[in-house]
């Protein structure tokens, strides 16, 4: 059985390792059929790609695109992208604007409890200066003692009504499909049992998303806990929606479960990869 990984960062976005490390580290774990799925960003696929050809993975090549949607940041995955496509590229260079002034934003309201130096201290831990997100003010946090792990660090302060916490209005989810099908991609919604929507909510999102071509979500990730995989199992068998997997790896250490340890997709889904090999 092939090990599939679509869900991955790096440094290009908010992760801590170059892309050429991130596909060693999940060769290294035993993962056949790798993405690199950066935040609203493409320009470490190239160099991803290069390093699973070498290391003997299948490579596929992705995006995560952010979008603002009942108020509400969900995050939409692209697989099997064209990462030169032009649409695709103006649109996520559109998305990233305003990642500065919002870290600023945040480093004051952080200042105003007592956390000085945010906005430089986060910056240390930034590869990409167009990507500034809250992951990296969270590393600082950790650093700083503040707080004792990531989770910790957004649970305090960096989610809504925190005192470090800046919306942003981001992409539409019609913006975020449709680039990723002009591209040749496939629309994938990330980690759905991360969002706060009753299932009402929730059912409205994966109606809509169907509706503009989406065509699966992820099952098993490591942003779902493991009594959520047969939920949103059901889920895709119930939409007709493929199945993705993948760790949502940002760094060593930082994840719920590692490469090696993810577990497969629940039997009775087809998984978004069932006819690309």
């Amino acid at each position: 059985m092939l090990k599939v990984d679509l869900h991955c960062h790096s440094n290009v976005s908010d992760g801590v390792l170059a892309p050429a490390a991130v596909a060693q580290t999940a060769r290294t774990a035993g993962v056949d059929v790798w993405a690199l799925t950066d935040h609203d960003e493409v320009d470490g696929v190239a160099e991803a790609r290069a390093a699973a050809q070498a290391l003997g993975m299948q490579f596929v090549s992705g995006v995560e695109i952010s979008i603002t949607w009942a108020k509400e940041t969900v995050h939409i995955v692209g697989l099997q992208i064209d990462e030169t496509h032009a649409g695709l590229c103006a649109g996520l260079a559109a998305t990233r604007a305003g990642r500065d002034n919002r870290g600023r934003q945040i480093a004051a309201e952080l200042a105003k409890v007592g956390i000085a130096g945010a906005y430089e201290g986060a910056l240390k831990f930034v590869g990409n200066p167009d990507l500034m997100s809250r992951t990296h003010f969270a590393r600082y946090l950790v650093e700083q003692g503040v707080c004792a792990s990531i989770p910790d660090v957004f649970k305090k302060y960096l989610s809504e009504g925190k005192p470090g916490y800046v919306p942003h209005r981001w992409a539409t989810l019609e913006d975020a499909v449709g680039w990723i099908r002009a591209a040749g991609g496939i629309a994938v919604i990330a980690h759905p049992g991360r969002y706060k929507f009753n299932d009402m909510a929730q059912g409205v999102l994966f109606d809509e998303f169907k509706q503009l071509g989406g065509t699966a979500i992820e099952v098993v990730t490591g942003s779902h806990t493991p009594d959520q995989y047969p939920e949103y199992a059901e889920l895709a068998r119930r939409y007709g929606f493929l199945a993705s997997r993948g760790t949502d790896f940002h760094a060593p250490g930082e994840a719920r479960v590692d490469f090696a340890l993810l577990p497969p997709l629940p039997s009775g889904v087809t998984p978004v990869w069932h006819d690309w090999f």
